[in-house]
């Protein structure tokens, strides 16, 4: 009687903790099992997360890219007003990145892929009606918060699917289909607003949404991804503490990014550079020649020089913008900024992932996007005050001395972690 009382409870309790022991050592054994007999990328599943990951990004890209100008032209929305509209999304999405990260690894990161997903389409339709700025924000901040979650989740589900030993060139592909969406969207949607009109450019982000869903449909996970029915909702399980300072280096970097990209198109206009559009394709091109290469150079040598190099190339590419005055110098900048932030996002992720335990990989991500999501968004609020205050020239020197910070903080205290406590 007395083991079925006192001790009965403590056995539980005792079982329960190895339960979850067991759980860690049979995930960590299921990465290495995966590295040594299946080493192969390309897979059925792996090219259909790609395609969706292409056409979600199309869409953000086209919107983001011709935007701005619809506000200034159409709404008569002030250079403030243009940084709240497009900063308020990322900000959304940091509101959910931590809550991201608990639901992928306790309900599974396929439900959550289509769930955000469906949300995100369906929202895109709303800029149809959405005819004034309030309601645009509105839109703008709903629709964020569906984008925390499939963003977290897509990497997630790619890191859990490409081999551990190939993890640095698998994540550098996942990140290529970002670029190409990159490279594409903005000259669609600029092209379509400019000779189709904006409802145009509305009606098409929202039908390749529609493809987008249904690839991510198609995309098909092993039970052994979906790890944890046991796991609750507790604060270390909303961010993961090993991924922290990665992330913290990506904020810094990602405050320029912000700012690169929601006033880019206007700058240009100001300079007297009539297709704004073309900067983003050559930025798109460094991005993707350095996401093709940056993988497996991440895999042979590791972080130390291959970052090193990319943020000194992004320091000298915003000095090279805030000082351009033809097109010559407006569009190097683009490659260099370009190649820079190709290698700078992926080789992150990668080590985030490399940080962290399987059981905790959905965390490690949504902790990686909550600082990509706050840097972003405090860049294009920052951008937007100092355009309306200072000068637009002005954005891109501060974002010059903003990545020259990120990499004294990179040298001298996320590469010794990182290299103290790596664990694949």
């Amino acid at each position: 009687m007395l083991f079925r009382s006192n001790r009965g409870n403590v056995n539980s309790s005792f079982a329960k903790r190895g339960n979850q022991r067991l759980i860690l050592i049979d995930n960590f054994a299921r990465d290495i099992l995966n590295a040594a007999m299946n080493d192969k990328i390309w897979n059925k599943d792996f090219i259909f997360l790609i395609m969706s990951n292409f056409l979600m990004f199309i869409t953000y890209y086209a919107i983001l890219s011709a935007l701005p100008i619809y506000l200034v032209t159409s709404l008569h929305a002030s250079k403030f007003q243009v940084g709240v509209v497009v900063g308020v999304y990322t900000i959304a999405s940091v509101l959910v990145r931590p809550f991201s990260g608990f639901a992928l690894d306790r309900f599974g990161r396929r439900t959550i892929f289509l769930l955000s997903l469906i949300l995100y389409t369906f929202l895109f339709a709303g800029y149809l009606v959405a005819l004034g700025i309030t309601s645009i924000i509105v839109l703008r901040f709903v629709q964020g918060l569906s984008w925390g979650f499939s963003t977290v989740s897509g990497s997630t589900i790619a890191a859990d699917i490409v081999p551990v030993t190939k993890r640095g060139e698998g994540m550098g592909y996942f990140s290529f289909s970002t670029t190409l969406g990159m490279s594409v969207g903005p000259v669609i949607g600029l092209y379509l607003s400019h000779n189709w009109g904006y409802t145009a450019m509305f009606v098409s982000g929202t039908v390749v949404s529609f493809a987008s869903l249904g690839f991510a449909y198609a995309v098909h996970l092993r039970k052994r991804f979906v790890v944890g029915k046991k796991i609750v909702l507790k604060r270390n399980n909303m961010f993961e503490k090993s991924s922290l300072l990665p992330s913290a280096n990506v904020f810094i970097t990602m405050i320029a990014y912000g700012a690169l990209l929601s006033f880019i198109a206007l700058y240009g206009r100001e300079i007297g550079i009539r297709n704004s559009g073309m900067y983003f394709l050559i930025f798109s091109f460094g991005i993707g020649a350095a996401r093709l290469t940056a993988g497996k150079v991440f895999d042979r040598h590791g972080p130390r020089k291959l970052l090193t190099y990319c943020i000194a190339l992004l320091i000298f590419g915003f000095l090279l913008l805030a000082m351009a005055k033809n097109e010559v110098l407006f569009y190097i900048s683009a490659i260099l900024i370009g190649f820079g932030n190709g290698v700078i996002f992926p080789t992150f992720q990668t080590m985030v992932n490399n940080l962290a335990d399987a059981t905790h990989r959905g965390a490690a991500n949504a902790t990686l996007y909550t600082a990509v999501d706050l840097g972003m968004g405090f860049g294009m609020f920052m951008a937007g005050l100092i355009a309306q205050h200072i000068s637009m020239p002005a954005i891109f020197w501060l974002s010059a001395v903003v990545c020259f910070g990120g990499l004294i903080f990179f040298r001298t205290k996320v590469l010794r972690g990182y290299e103290r406590n790596v664990i694949h």
